[in-house]
């Protein structure tokens, strides 16, 4: 498979010191576009500096790290393959081992609405630790699946499985499941992300669709009728047999940099020389986010 780079300009550029095999995950800081966490097979976790194009720090797990996310500024989590949760404090430099899943951590999530990480796993469970201490305050059935993908915002908790089902919770009360769900889309769930307002999701799969579905609490289903699209701002709106009108933003975006990871997907069986594992830090501007 080919490959096309993107050009290096003073917009968009090339992190140095890169990981030394596929890329994992790619977190911002979250109060800052400066620094950029990124975990790798290689078994690391980088942070860098991204104004000034340098690593910063660099731990490692005992096998390939999948995921990776901020506590705040100063502390980092990681999982992998290696079943491991690992905390990091990068002022300090030293890391402390929070606890293990009997499968590998496919997902790591911090939760600021309880001060709490939660790690989703290939064991069928999703687990929540105090983020101050080594100790899981709970286990959480996810359907007996392994657990693909997940994300927080507020409090709002989505997780997708390898069987396409998808669960909401609220990390504040995890004592029941709030919403189970089936995948609207066909084949297998790859990554799930909150609406910012937290009124709903998106999610997309290896068919190359994205489906961008409402946490109402409504279990009736009506048929959307009608679709027409703004001349001038590319919104469109919807009718449905709900008796309302919607209007849809397909795109909206207010983030000033971009992390874009590029690494060969092993679905690929082209017998081609394979491009390097890049990362690229573009700039984005209001011309390129705001609705056309």
């Amino acid at each position: 498979m080919t490959v096309t780079r993107v050009a290096e300009s003073r917009t968009e550029f090339k992190l140095k010191s890169l990981p030394e095999d596929a890329i994992s995950s790619v977190k911002f800081a979250p109060k800052s576009s400066q620094f950029l966490l990124v975990s790798s097979w290689d078994c690391t976790v980088r942070l860098y500096d991204v104004t000034s194009n340098l690593e910063r720090h660099k731990y490692s797990h005992e096998l390939p790290v999948m995921d990776v996310c901020f506590r705040d500024a100063v502390h980092s989590y990681s999982g992998g393959l290696d079943n491991t949760l690992k905390m990091y404090d990068l002022n300090a430099t030293s890391e402390t081992t929070l606890g293990e899943h009997k499968g590998a951590i496919r997902c790591v999530e911090y939760a600021s609405e309880v001060n709490a990480v939660l790690t989703g796993s290939w064991d069928g469970t999703v687990k929540m630790w105090d983020s101050r201490v080594p100790n899981c305050v709970g286990t959480y059935n996810q359907g007996n699946e392994r657990v693909y993908t997940m994300n927080i915002v507020g409090e709002k908790f989505v997780v997708g499985t390898s069987g396409r089902k998808i669960f909401v919770w609220d990390v504040r009360n995890m004592g029941h499941v709030n919403q189970r769900r089936e995948s609207s889309l066909k084949y297998q769930t790859r990554c799930i992300r909150v609406f910012p307002n937290k009124q709903g999701y998106v999610l997309s799969s290896i068919e190359g669709r994205v489906a961008v579905e409402y946490l109402d609490s409504l279990e009736k289903i009506y048929p959307v009728n009608a679709i027409s699209f703004h001349s001038v701002y590319n919104t469109f709106a919807t009718g449905g047999s709900d008796g309302y009108v919607n209007i849809w933003d397909g795109f909206s975006h207010d983030g000033s940099a971009l992390a874009i990871a590029c690494s060969q997907l092993d679905e690929s069986l082209s017998e081609e020389p394979q491009p390097e594992d890049t990362i690229y830090i573009r700039y984005v501007t209001d011309q390129e986010t705001k609705p056309k």
